[in-house]
C-alpha cells in the first residue's frame, strides 16, 4: 500500500493542479490585488473616455461589450479577436461597436490604458443569468475566468451592466458605474 501511494502521489498532484486550474489562478490573482481604479490623472482620462463611450452607445441602444483587464492576463482571449493597439477613446470605442462594421461583434479588452483587442469572442458563463442575452453571459463568463471588469450595454434597452467576479450588477448609469 504504501509503495502504490507513492507512485500515485505524482499523478494525483497533477490531476489537482489541473482539475482546480480556474479556482488557483484566480486565488494567486488575489494575492497581489489592487484596487478597481487607481486614482492617476491618466487612469481618470482613461475612465472618463470609457464612460463618454458607454454613456452614447446606451442612448443609441448599441451594444457593447468592454473587458478592462487588470492581474490576470486575458492573453487567448485577445487571440480570438483582431489586434489592435489604439489609445483608448470615446469616438473610437463608440465607432467599434456601430452596427454593421467589421468589428461590432465580439468585445474590446483594454489592457494598460490602450485598446488591445476588438472583436474577441468571450467565453461564456455555463451559469442561469436569467432573460439576459450572449453578451450578458459572455461578460459573465469572462469575469469568472478572469478578474477583470467586464462593461455591458444592452442592445434591446440601452441598460448598462457590470460584471466582476462572476457576479452582474445591473441597471447602472454613468454615476454609478464612475463610484464602481
Amino acid at each position: 500500500l504504501n509503495w502504490l501511494l507513492q507512485r500515485l502521489s505524482v499523478y494525483l498532484v497533477i490531476a489537482f493542479v489541473v482539475i482546480f486550474q480556474p479556482e488557483i489562478r484566480r486565488a494567486l490573482a488575489e494575492l497581489g490585488k489592487q484596487h478597481v481604479f487607481a486614482t492617476t490623472q491618466r487612469e481618470r482620462g482613461l475612465l472618463d473616455e470609457i464612460l463618454q463611450a458607454i454613456s452614447r452607445l446606451a442612448a443609441d441602444k448599441i451594444g457593447a461589450l468592454i473587458a478592462i483587464e487588470r492581474e490576470i492576463g486575458t492573453r487567448a482571449v485577445q487571440e480570438t479577436g483582431t489586434r489592435l493597439d489604439s489609445a483608448v477613446s470615446a469616438e473610437l470605442l463608440a465607432t467599434i461597436f456601430f452596427p454593421h462594421t467589421p468589428l461590432h461583434d465580439g468585445g474590446v479588452i483594454i489592457v494598460d490604458n490602450r485598446i488591445c483587442a476588438a472583436a474577441c469572442v468571450f467565453p461564456l458563463s455555463g451559469r442561469d443569468i436569467g432573460k439576459l442575452g450572449t453578451r450578458h453571459r459572455a461578460a459573465v463568463g469572462l469575469s469568472e475566468e478572469t478578474d477583470a471588469l467586464v462593461i455591458v450595454v444592452s442592445e434591446e434597452t440601452g441598460a448598462i451592466s457590470l460584471a466582476y467576479k462572476g457576479r452582474l450588477i445591473r441597471g447602472l448609469d454613468e454615476a454609478r458605474l464612475r463610484r464602481i
